[in-house]
């Protein structure tokens, strides 16, 4: 077990990755649902090796914290099957706060919009990765692992696992699956909510690996035949271009804070939800769509 941990399971399936994409490439040219862009999937390629680079010049300074907290440990677990899937299991729990705060809080969305980008959804998009992840500060929400007792490496492997698994989820190829499978795990279908900026679809099934995360903590939706979803950000690039891509809303931050004229304006446009300083939040676009709904009349005359 603990030679397994040295493996990093992300390495080890970059083959997989691109044999499953050519597969997907010729399922779609013969009629499978799903579209792929050559500009599209060449940014979200160009985001995946920046994706590379940055964390590897950063990891040290992730590390050297986790490494701290486990130096002042509650426990010390050994590297065995149960704690493998003990581990696996936390981390993907953490994985979820992980995520919905990178949702939820706009310093941390800055870092992480990159990956809901693009307008197409393939596995292509799966790849295209944030160059600031370290400065959403999101990594945080996992050091309890280490306080705990979890070793490094077992929590490093788990956290590979976890990445190797949401690749496959970013398809159309793939529709539903058993209901007993969508009911535990996290699916393409699932995920293709997760990527909606429908806004019945905005914010919702933040899981890595398991989908009942999303059902405990009241963010689950299912996807609908009737409503399919649109893939991209609620105010979408008009742009490939990858260094745009990867710093636009860190960028939008800078001028939202110059024209803040209050601290708590400066707070919202800075720690707020996104899209808090021009009023479209996702709660508040679901809140508008769910009135219209409710209220047709309501509707505008054109």
């Amino acid at each position: 077990m603990q030679d397994l941990m040295a493996v990093d399971p992300v390495a080890v399936a970059i083959p997989m990755f691109v044999v499953c994409i050519i597969a997907e490439l010729l399922a779609v040219r013969f009629g499978r649902r799903g579209d792929y862009d050559w500009r599209d999937t060449g940014t979200s390629l160009a985001m995946g090796l920046g994706n590379t680079v940055t964390g590897a010049l950063l990891a040290g300074t992730v590390t050297g914290l986790a490494v701290w907290v486990w130096q002042h440990r509650l426990l010390d677990i050994p590297i065995t099957w149960w704690s493998f899937a003990l581990c696996f299991v936390a981390d993907d729990l953490a994985y979820y706060w992980v995520h919905r705060a990178g949702h939820r809080i706009r310093w941390a969305w800055a870092a992480h919009v990159i990956h809901h980008s693009s307008q197409h959804y393939n596995l292509s998009t799966a790849l295209r990765q944030t160059w600031t992840g370290l400065f959403g500060l999101t990594f945080l929400i996992k050091l309890p692992l280490f306080f705990v007792g979890f070793p490094l490496a077992l929590v490093a492997f788990c956290g590979g696992l976890n990445l190797v698994y949401q690749f496959w989820i970013h398809t159309e190829v793939v529709g539903k699956l058993p209901r007993w499978f969508e009911a535990v795990m996290n699916t393409p279908s699932h995920h293709r909510v997760h990527h909606g900026t429908n806004p019945r679809y905005l914010d919702r099934n933040y899981a890595g690996v398991f989908i009942v995360w999303d059902k405990l903590f009241g963010t689950f939706e299912a996807e609908r035949a009737d409503e399919p979803p649109r893939y991209g950000i609620v105010r979408n690039l008009g742009t490939f271009n990858p260094l745009w891509v990867a710093v636009h809303e860190w960028v939008g931050i800078a001028r939202d804070l110059a024209r803040a004229r209050s601290l708590k304006a400066a707070w919202l446009a800075t720690f707020g939800p996104p899209g808090a300083a021009t009023g479209e939040t996702a709660d508040q676009l679901r809140a508008r769509w769910q009135n219209l709904s409710d209220n047709p009349s309501a509707v505008p005359a054109e």
